[in-house]
C-alpha cells in the first residue's frame, strides 16, 4: 500500500498538471476571442465603408432620376417632395427595380 506521503505527492503531481492543461486552454482561448475580436471590428469597418459607398450611389441615383424628370434636384427637401408624389422605382440589381413598359404600345394588331 503506499503511504500518505506518496498519495499527496501523485495528487500535487496530478493537480499541477491539470492546473497547467487548464491555463493552457485559458490562453488558447484568450488569443482565440482576441482575433475573433479582430476580425469583428474588420468587417464592422468594411460595413462602414460600404454605407458611405451606398450613400453615394443613392445620390447619384436620385440626381439621375431628377435629370430624367427635367428638374435637379437642390436640396433634401425637394427630393422628399418628390419621393412623396411618386413612389421610389428601386435600384437595378437589388430586386426592386420595376421595368417601365410602354401604355401606348398593344401586343396585338
Amino acid at each position: 500500500m503506499l503511504k500518505p506521503d506518496e498519495d499527496r505527492t501523485f495528487f500535487d503531481r496530478e493537480r499541477e498538471r491539470l492546473a497547467g492543461e487548464i491555463t493552457t486552454g485559458f490562453e488558447e482561448l484568450l488569443s482565440s476571442s482576441n482575433i475573433l475580436n479582430r476580425k469583428l471590428e474588420e468587417v464592422l469597418g468594411m460595413t462602414r465603408e460600404y454605407d458611405t459607398i451606398a450613400g453615394l450611389w443613392g445620390r447619384f441615383h436620385e440626381l439621375m432620376r431628377g435629370q430624367q424628370k427635367g428638374d435637379v434636384v437642390s436640396s433634401s427637401s425637394s427630393t422628399a417632395a418628390a419621393a412623396e408624389e411618386q413612389p421610389p422605382l428601386g435600384l437595378p440589381g437589388t430586386g426592386g427595380h420595376i421595368v417601365a413598359s410602354k401604355q401606348g404600345s398593344s401586343g396585338g394588331k
